[in-house]
Order: C-alpha cells, then sequence, then structure tokens
C-alpha cells in the first residue's frame, strides 16, 4: 500500500524551487521533521538543520543524518532510504516531487503540502488568462466572463443557466469524448495542468532579468585590468556566459513551444489533443524543474554576495567556485529536454 504524505509545510517550501520541508514525507524518525532538505549552489542535496539569521544555514549530506544524530535504529534506515531517493530530484518544486514521490509509491493525492499555496495561486492569475481565455471562448462565444482560478472555471461550467452554453458545453464534451458529468472533472485536470506551466513561466520570467544582469555584472570583471591579462579566466567566463546564454535561450523555447501547441489544442479539440498536451507539459516538469531550480539557487546567493558591489578578483573567485560547479549539470539537463521537443515537433 503507498504510505501517506504529512501535511506539514510552510508556504514558501511550498512554492519554491529548492526546499522540501522532510514534513511532508511519512518518516518514522519524528526528530527529522523539523529539517528540511535544500539545494545548495553546487546542486546538492543538504539536509537543512536550521536556518537562522545570525548562525547561517546548518547543513549536513543526508548519509551524515546518523553521526549527526547519534544512533542508527532500522527506523532511521527505512527513512534514509526515502530521504536519499528523493534527494536526487533536481528539483523540489510540487510538481517534481509528485513525479518522484509516486515512483517510491508514496500516496500524492490530495495533499496541501503537494499544491501551491492560495497565495502563489492568486499571483499566476494573470499567466493563467492565457490558457483560460480560449476556453471560455469556446464555451461563452466572448473572453469578457471574468475568471480568477480553476475553482471558478469550474464553478461558471457546472451549473450554466444560459442554453447556448450549454449545448457548446455538450458539444465540447462530444469532441472530448466524454460525458456531459465529466466535465467538471477535464476542467479541474486543464486547470492544473496550466497551473503548473503559469507556475514555471513565472519563475521564468524572474529568473531570466537575473541571467541577462549577471552577464552584464560578469562583462564588468572582463574589462578590468587584472583579468584582461589572464587569457585562462577571460575563457572561463567565456564559458560560463555561452552556458548561460545557451540554457536560458533554450528554457525560453521550450515555453514557446507549449504555447504553440496549446493554441493548437483549442483549433483542433479532442481527447488524443489533450491528451498528448497533457503527456507533454507533463513529461517537461522534472527538466524545467531541475533547470529552474539550479539557475534560481545560483542568481539568488550572486545577489545576496554582491548586491553592494566588490572588486574584479572578488567577483572572478565568486564566478570560480560558486557559479561554474554544477552549471554543466544544468546545460546537460536543458540538453535532454530539448533533444526530446525536437522529437516531438518531428512527429
Amino acid at each position: 500500500m503507498p504510505e501517506d504524505i504529512g501535511s506539514g509545510s510552510d508556504e514558501e517550501a511550498r512554492d519554491a524551487l529548492h526546499i522540501l520541508p522532510l514534513s511532508a514525507l511519512p518518516l518514522e524518525t519524528s526528530c527529522l521533521r523539523r529539517a528540511r532538505l535544500v539545494k545548495n549552489v553546487r546542486l546538492q542535496t543538504a539536509v537543512e538543520l536550521f536556518n537562522d539569521i545570525h548562525a547561517g544555514s546548518g547543513q549536513i549530506a543526508p548519509g551524515q543524518l546518523p553521526q549527526h544524530l547519534g544512533f542508527r535504529t532500522p527506523e532511521l534506515e527505512r527513512d534514509l532510504v526515502k530521504i536519499t531517493r528523493i534527494a536526487q530530484a533536481p528539483s523540489f518544486d510540487v510538481y517534481t516531487l509528485r513525479i518522484e514521490l509516486r515512483r517510491l509509491s508514496i500516496n500524492v493525492e490530495e495533499h496541501e503540502s503537494l499544491r501551491l499555496s492560495d497565495a502563489r495561486k492568486t499571483q499566476l492569475t494573470r499567466y493563467m488568462r492565457v490558457f483560460t481565455r480560449p476556453l471560455i471562448e469556446t464555451v461563452y462565444g466572448t473572453d469578457e466572463v471574468q475568471v480568477e482560478s480553476v475553482d471558478d472555471l469550474i464553478r461558471i461550467f457546472t451549473a450554466p443557466d444560459v442554453a447556448e452554453v450549454r449545448r457548446r458545453l455538450r458539444l465540447l464534451a462530444d469532441r472530448l469524448d466524454i460525458p456531459l458529468t465529466e466535465i467538471p472533472a477535464f476542467l479541474q485536470e486543464y486547470g492544473d495542468i496550466f497551473l503548473s506551466l503559469a507556475y514555471f513561466k513565472e519563475r521564468l520570467d524572474d529568473i531570466v532579468p537575473d541571467v541577462q544582469a549577471f552577464l552584464a555584472w560578469t562583462d564588468g570583471i572582463r574589462a578590468s585590468n587584472e583579468i584582461r591579462r589572464d587569457a585562462r579566466h577571460r575563457r572561463l567566463l567565456d564559458d560560463v556566459g555561452r552556458d548561460l546564454t545557451e540554457i536560458s535561450t533554450s528554457i525560453t523555447g521550450r515555453f514557446e513551444s507549449f504555447d504553440n501547441r496549446s493554441r493548437d489544442f483549442w483549433r483542433d479539440i479532442n481527447a488524443t489533443s489533450f491528451r498528448s498536451i497533457r503527456e507533454l507539459i507533463t513529461a517537461h516538469h522534472v527538466t524545467i524543474g531541475g533547470v529552474l531550480c539550479g539557475l534560481a539557487v545560483k542568481m539568488n546567493l550572486w545577489k545576496a554576495r554582491f548586491a553592494s558591489g566588490g572588486g574584479p578578483i572578488r567577483r572572478m573567485e565568486f564566478v570560480r567556485s560558486e557559479i561554474l560547479p554544477g552549471l554543466s549539470h544544468i546545460k546537460a539537463l536543458e540538453r535532454s529536454a530539448r533533444g526530446e521537443r525536437t522529437a516531438e515537433d518531428t512527429q
């Protein structure tokens, strides 16, 4: 039988790419539930035991937990198996976690810790309108009906009081090859799929400007006399700049591809096309989450460390020691997804 997920999680962690409270896992060792998994700047997973404004973040590798706790029990051993497996996930966003936890035969349905917070869903309203507008137009013949959430979608379609709307809903059900009574379930699934896309798109829109600002910041390093005379440092900056540009350009292209496929779906609505776009988006959850998580962790550290400037040597050392490690992993993750997208586009 699948094990149940716990409900303990704060909103920051639920909406984050790089944080997983261990209270969200069905662990038997109670003292572990106060800790959380985090991705560090090298994209390694660490167990964060505390995070204090003065003391900083106390992190250890998952395998060091028995030594830190001072005991090794059968319960802890079973917990370590789960923690070690989930630590390998490239991101801790809720959509990647659902996939990874299902692989551990852990029940992920109906648990708030694996859903975006209500506050984040509200923030995503403007992104969701891109995906709800075609649905509204199909059923109402206009896009003037106000929809702020997936719940709104279900509410306005569950008991339509206009004969023309009911007729259009029956046509939609016929084209999807489902009974009219299953339209609310379709709307829930449709909303959840495109909510995931809206969530990742919002994160992308936050991260890409940071990457561009970081690349401009490295131009300042390159222009300094100390770095200009060092060919090795110039090559490193060129490599990092080229990789970050390739990654951000490629993942932006992925979202453009999703937009095109979404428009195609509404031009020819049927059960096959919906299943195809659903599988397309969910198949990319893990790689999108991993790439965005990696970029976000690195850009956040850069902004925290250099908000007040810094000399060229200090900047160069930061690029070498904090930005470069793990960058090849992000690039490989994005290239693997780009290969999949190319195959999909040729079908």
